[in-house]
C-alpha cells in the first residue's frame, strides 16, 4: 500500500468515526456523562473533519477539471480549466500536509526542553576538535532559533576540542527539532595535527534527550551516591582550590555522571541531577516503547545511536545524511547552525513513518 492510498485509509476512518458520533450523540439513551465525553470527542474531530470535507470537495472538483480538458471542444474553456485544475492541485497538497499533520497522534516529549551529549568517538585529538565543531554547529543553531543554551558539563582538550560536552537547550519544542541528531556523526578532513595533508576519517557521537521534570521521574536520595573532588582542566591540571566537582551516581541503574564546569558545589550538583533525571527518563521511555512495539525500529527520531547518521565531507564541501540519502553542498553554511533543511526533511519523513505505522 503506497503513501497515498494510507492517506485515503485514513480520512475514510475520520469520516466514519465522525458518523458515529453524531449517531450516538442523537441517540436519546445516551447518559449525561457519556454524552458529555462524546460532545468533547466530537468537538476535537470537528476540525478534522471540516478540512477532509474541503478535501473531498476539491478531489470532485479536480475530477471535473480533468474530464473537462479531456472532453470539451471549447478552448477558451479548456483554458479555464486547466487554470483552475493547477489552482485545485495546490488547494489538495496545501490541504494534504495540513490533514497529515493533524492525524499524526502528537508525541508529548516533543514540545520539551532538550539535554544534549557529545562524545569525541574514533580519531584521538581530532575527534575531540570535531566534537567542539559540532557543539558550535548546535550553538549557531541555538541561536538562530533564539532558544537558549546551557552548559551542564564538559571536558575540554588544550586545542580547543572536548571530549564530551553535556548541555541544555530550553525553548519551545526544542527536543522535537534537535532528537533527529542522536547518532554517530563522521568527518572526513586533513586534520590540524596532520603535517603530510593525508585526509582522516574521526568520528563523534550525539545524544538528544528529552529533559525531564521531577514529576517525570522521581529521584530517592538513598538511591543516590555523590561523592566531591577538586576540578581539572585540559590535562589534569587543577583548576578549583575546592571541592567542588560533582560525581553523581545513581545506584538502581549504575548511571554516573560528573560535573565541574561550575566553581560551586551545590550548582554542579543541580546540573548534574538535571543530566541524570534525563537518562533515567530516557531508560523508562524505551521500556515503555518496547511494550509496546518490540518490533519496531525507526529509521529516524531517537534511532539508533550507534548507526552512523551523517558525514561532513571537507574536501568536497557535503554533508550527507544516510537516513534519508540526502546529500547537501553547503558544508560551511550547516556548521554555522543552518540546519532548517535538514530537519525539515527529517520531520517529513518522521510524519511519513508515523502515518504509515497508524494505517
Amino acid at each position: 500500500m503506497d503513501t497515498t492510498e494510507i492517506f485515503l485509509n485514513k480520512i475514510e476512518k475520520v469520516e466514519t468515526k465522525m458518523k458515529e458520533l453524531e449517531k450516538a450523540l442523537e441517540e436519546s439513551s445516551v447518559h449525561n456523562e457519556k454524552m458529555i465525553a462524546l460532545a468533547k470527542e466530537h468537538r476535537q474531530h470537528q476540525i478534522l473533519f471540516g478540512k477532509v470535507k474541503i478535501y473531498r470537495d476539491i478531489l470532485k472538483k479536480i475530477d471535473e477539471d480533468t474530464e473537462l480538458i479531456q472532453n470539451a471542444t471549447d478552448a477558451e474553456l479548456k483554458e479555464l480549466a486547466k487554470e483552475e485544475l493547477e489552482e485545485n492541485t495546490n488547494k489538495r497538497i496545501e490541504l494534504e500536509q495540513e490533514i497529515k499533520l493533524m492525524l499524526i497522534p502528537k508525541d508529548p516529549n516533543d514540545k520539551k526542553n532538550a539535554i544534549v551529549e557529545i562524545r569525541a568517538g574514533t580519531g584521538g585529538e581530532e575527534a575531540a576538535l570535531f566534537a567542539g565543531d559540532l557543539f558550535r554547529m548546535y550553538s549557531k543553531f541555538i541561536e538562530k532559533k533564539k532558544w537558549h543554551l546551557e552548559v551542564l558539563a564538559s571536558n575540554p582538550t588544550e586545542l580547543g576540542g572536548f571530549k564530551e560536552i553535556f548541555f541544555a537547550v530550553n525553548g519551545d519544542h526544542a527536543y522535537g527539532q534537535m532528537k533527529f541528531e542522536s547518532g554517530v556523526h563522521r568527518v572526513q578532513r586533513v586534520p590540524l595535527t596532520e603535517t603530510g595533508g593525508r585526509i582522516h576519517t574521526s568520528a563523534a557521537s550525539v545524544v538528544v534527550l528529552p529533559e525531564a521534570e521531577e514529576v517525570d521521574v522521581q529521584i530517592e536520595p538513598k538511591d543516590l551516591r555523590v561523592d566531591v573532588y577538586r576540578s581539572s582542566g585540559p590535562g589534569g591540571q587543577s583548576v578549583n582550590t575546592t571541592d567542588s566537582a560533582v560525581r553523581m551516581t545513581h545506584i538502581p541503574t549504575g548511571i554516573v555522571v560528573t560535573c565541574q564546569d561550575e566553581k560551586s558545589q551545590h550548582k554542579n550538583k543541580a546540573k548534574a541531577l538535571k543530566v541524570l533525571r534525563a537518562r533515567i527518563f530516557d531508560i523508562k521511555q524505551k521500556e515503555e516503547q518496547a511494550k509496546v512495539a518490540a518490533s519496531r525500529k525507526s529509521m529516524i527520531g531517537s534511532g539508533d545511536r550507534s548507526a552512523k547518521i551523517r558525514t561532513y565531507n571537507f574536501p568536497q564541501g557535503r554533508v550527507t545524511d544516510h537516513r534519508i540519502n540526502l546529500t547537501l553542498y553547503r558544508l560551511q553554511e550547516i556548521l554555522t547552525g543552518d540546519l532548517v533543511e535538514i530537519v525539515e526533511k527529517l520531520q517529513t519523513v518522521e510524519r511519513d513513518e508515523k502515518l504509515k505505522e497508524g494505517s
